[in-house]
């Protein structure tokens, strides 16, 4: 048995973060519904963001939020439209949204009105900045609000470069299984109380708590962001290879490991300069980028394959700092299903799986089937609608049947 077979999901979303949560929920044994306007989700066209195509029979952009899914097309403005989405919320455990607060007054369809109608519903909702404060009802992505308003492009770039450029959806991912984990843990109260609850993740809120160190440590005079070439730890840090690529070192010990370092990476002059040898001692006088300088230039005669199996052998921790690329050939990450490859009529394509695995659930399935409105009359009609009724719906435009991209 699946950890949440037979939970129902109703999900109202655009995307990436929140979505990709009803994503994981379906994975891990819900039954989940996603509504679209007629617009239908903008992620269905956002390949072109993520530099890949995206068609009819294969558009992993938009499959990497809404795997596992069923499709169901609504005027929500429409008095047919909404009558569809009260009767989903009727049977449902859970709502995920990340449509803003305005809109879903607007569409009665807000967490209030829900909890009136619906005491048993989980009400789940990603925002950008929080319920409160003046930016509780701006528009927000990860990359305004995780990475620059949550401090990750502030704090996590090396000092006097420009921010790093993330992949999309960097701060969403890690959003998704924050907020699954809140739905899970209110559905396990609900088992207690009978009552719903409300659980709501900011983006913002998520990537300042993500940066904990930094934000105990700024306060006790810790400065952000850092230069590598200042690092307190010369072996905790990120040095560039003969062939251009980027290793990390994390050998905490600094002052235990110092002699076998030096030994290893051919610098047996460092052996004598007893002013290096204690990590106390290079802080106190400045010594750091002295240190760092003979790394760099030793390291750079290696390739990073030759440095990784020198390290590896001499059980000193580093790790390459791997590509997407890279990872497609990853043993480690292939032998515990860290990726899958997904089967579309043309071609096999990799997906990065959810981090969380069952015991009991082996490995989840992974359904392909997100036509826009693919799923709107046979859902219309499990939720006791007649043919007339469906009929009548669809020539008022209060709801849409299967929809390709092209009409889109």
């Amino acid at each position: 048995m699946k950890p949440l077979e037979g939970v129902k999901v109703v999900d109202l979303t655009t995307y990436l973060a929140a979505p990709t949560t009803a994503r994981v929920l379906g994975e891990w044994g819900a039954d989940v519904v996603k509504i679209e306007s007629f617009k239908g989700d903008p992620a269905r066209t956002q390949g072109a963001v993520f530099n890949m195509p995206f068609t009819d029979d294969e558009n992993l952009a938009f499959d990497v939020a809404n795997l596992n899914k069923r499709f169901v097309t609504l005027n929500l403005k429409s008095e047919t439209g909404r009558e569809v989405a009260y009767r989903l919320l009727a049977e449902a455990d859970v709502f995920v949204t990340n449509t803003r607060n305005k809109s879903l007054r607007n569409l009665g369809l807000d967490y209030d009105t829900l909890k009136e109608k619906f005491p048993k519903l989980i009400f789940a909702q990603v925002l950008g900045y929080g319920e409160k404060g003046p930016e509780k009802d701006s528009a927000g992505f990860d990359v305004t609000c995780y990475m620059a308003r949550g401090g990750v492009f502030g704090t996590t770039v090396n000092r006097g470069d420009a921010p790093m450029i993330p992949t999309n959806g960097f701060g969403d991912f890690q959003v998704s299984m924050a907020l699954a984990s809140g739905i899970c843990a209110a559905l396990y109260k609900r088992t207690q109380t009978g009552v719903g609850d409300k659980v709501t993740i900011a983006l913002q809120h998520a990537a300042i708590y993500a940066l904990s160190t930094g934000i105990i440590s700024a306060q006790y005079g810790n400065p952000y962001p850092k230069s590598r070439k200042e690092v307190v730890n010369p072996f905790n840090n990120v040095y560039r290879t003969k062939d251009g690529k980027w290793v990390c070192i994390c050998c905490p010990e600094y002052d235990r490991d110092y002699n076998k370092f030096f030994t290893l990476i051919g610098c047996p002059e460092m052996l004598e300069k007893d002013q290096y040898k204690h990590c106390a001692d290079i802080n106190a006088a400045g010594l750091n980028s002295e240190v760092i300088d003979v790394m760099d230039e030793a390291i750079a005669k290696f390739n990073r394959d030759d440095l990784m199996k020198m390290f590896k052998e001499a059980d000193m921790p580093c790790e390459a700092a791997f590509e997407p690329v890279d990872i497609y050939k990853d043993e480690q990450a292939w032998a515990n299903d860290m990726l899958i490859n997904l089967h579309y009529p043309n071609n096999d394509r990799i997906l990065a799986t959810n981090p969380i695995q069952f015991e009991s659930m082996g490995v989840p399935e992974y359904v392909i089937g997100g036509s826009q409105g693919a799923h709107t009359i046979s859902i219309m009609k499990d939720l006791g609608f007649s043919q007339e009724e469906i009929d009548k719906a669809l020539a008022e435009g209060a709801v849409e049947g299967e929809t390709g991209l092209k009409a889109l």
